[in-house]
């Protein structure tokens, strides 16, 4: 991710994609939140006091909110603008860390309450004992479909600020009137968030600004076309409440990676109920997406879901094949460096905080600082 937030730009091909689609960006969400619930199968694999297992998820999962809201929410304002401080009615509520807290806490209260207590021998022994957590992530996926594809979504407005004068915001309509749409405009996702956060609260510089409609220098940022729609101005939450749902599915799914960690020690045993799940996560998302179900990160749908799984079980099986089974473990110790140290380098590199820090100092005017040298925050 911090590759993607400082040159995705340039490479298009990292770069999240505008909508519809898949980049390579797009599979960093879901394979963090597939080892996430990996190592929940680890942690609560023995729990002497589900009580106490639940309070501590619960806590840790309020400390990823509130630092979400802290870095995500506006508090800093960028690289040029040094200033700090938010207002907190236009404050974003959502983000990454809110994502990933609610993921979490949702994985982690599954393994703690929804397991049997026999040990599995075998894959259908597995599948019985956590028979209550593949039910709550079949009801999750049950709940977003029939949200996304069955509620109605009315016409909406809202506000942007004149440019040109010191007069009233200019009111912005858009119409809709549908059922089902995944497009930026009429979708249930941004309705939801809109009607429960409140569109003051939604992220302002959304994924869909880089669409053909939006940009023309699509799909990169540029200015708007002369006739662009009315939505291509309005915020949109990458990660809304609804389409979190999805991402507890995903952790959900790693939890049953985990799982075969657990009760299976044999390598070529582990290998196969990997491979298996990977593989029909996969085609049936690319065949989702064939008959109408698209793959779209920013509403993280069913299609999407599925195939980023499947990738990350192959992805997982791939590393385990090459680090625990054939010994190469030198050429991963950087990255396995970075993963115990996943958030700490997430706060300083991919919020900004280093980069702010560094740019406060400068030889005589502000715009003589190290990072504008270098390219970087110009």
């Amino acid at each position: 991710m911090i590759l993607v937030d400082d040159v995705g730009g340039l490479l298009p091909a990292i770069n999240h994609s505008p909508w519809n689609g898949l980049t390579l960006a797009d599979y960093v969400m879901p394979f963090f939140l597939f080892i996430v619930g990996v190592s929940l199968g680890l942690t609560y694999k023995k729990v002497s006091c589900r009580v106490t297992a639940t309070r501590k998820a619960i806590l840790r999962a309020l400390k990823l909110l509130i630092l979400g809201l802290f870095l995500q929410g506006g508090f800093f304002h960028g690289l040029k603008n040094l200033t700090y401080g938010i207002d907190i009615e236009q404050m974003r509520l959502m983000g990454i860390l809110q994502r990933i807290a609610i993921a979490y806490l949702v994985a982690a209260l599954c393994e703690i309450w929804l397991k049997g207590d026999d040990h599995a021998t075998s894959q259908l022994a597995l599948l019985r004992k956590y028979q209550f957590q593949w039910l709550a992530a079949s009801v999750l996926v049950v709940i977003y479909v029939s949200l996304l594809y069955g509620l109605y979504v009315p016409s909406w407005q809202y506000q942007i600020p004149d440019s040109t004068s010191f007069s009233e915001p200019k009111i912005l309509s858009v119409k809709c009137g549908v059922r089902g749409d995944t497009g930026p405009a009429c979708n249930v996702v941004g309705m939801i968030d809109r009607k429960i956060l409140g569109i003051q609260h939604l992220y302002r510089k959304p994924v869909f600004v880089r669409t053909k409609q939006c940009s023309i220098n699509s799909p990169d940022y540029g200015p708007l076309p002369s006739d662009a729609p009315t939505w291509c101005q309005a915020p949109f939450e990458p990660e809304g409440l609804l389409s979190s749902v999805m991402a507890a599915v995903t952790c959900l799914v790693g939890l049953y990676y985990g799982h075969i960690i657990v009760h299976f020690k044999d390598h070529i045993d582990r290998i196969r109920l990997w491979l298996i799940p990977s593989s029909a996560f996969l085609i049936l998302g690319l065949a989702l997406d064939i008959f109408g179900m698209h793959i779209i990160k920013a509403l993280y749908t069913f299609s999407y879901m599925c195939v980023t799984a499947g990738a990350a079980g192959f992805l997982f099986a791939g590393i385990y094949l090459l680090v625990d089974i054939y010994g190469y473990r030198r050429m991963t110790s950087v990255l396995e460096w970075m993963g115990k140290h996943a958030l700490i380098i997430y706060i300083l590199a991919a919020c900004n905080i280093i980069p702010i820090i560094i740019h406060g100092f400068y030889w005589k005017q502000p715009q003589n600082n190290i990072l504008s040298l270098i390219g970087i925050g110009r």
